[in-house]
């Protein structure tokens, strides 16, 4: 079974690493400054900036 790519607020970080705010129509607008954080293995994503977005891992 594979590992989820898009996560919710209070979802846990299944790796250590950074994620951005993505969001329904990101691929084709773009999100002007999206919020990105930094989370250890574990730990709960914050709330998002609204409730369409969703957290995934930032691309390296």
């Amino acid at each position: 079974m594979g590992e989820f790519t898009m996560f919710n607020h209070g979802d846990r970080a299944p790796n250590n690493g950074t994620y951005i705010e993505a969001g329904v129509n990101s691929f084709h607008m773009g999100i002007e400054n999206p919020k990105k954080v930094t989370l250890n293995k574990g730990e709960q994503f914050p709330e998002n900036t609204n409730h369409e977005r969703k957290w995934i891992r930032m691309p390296k």
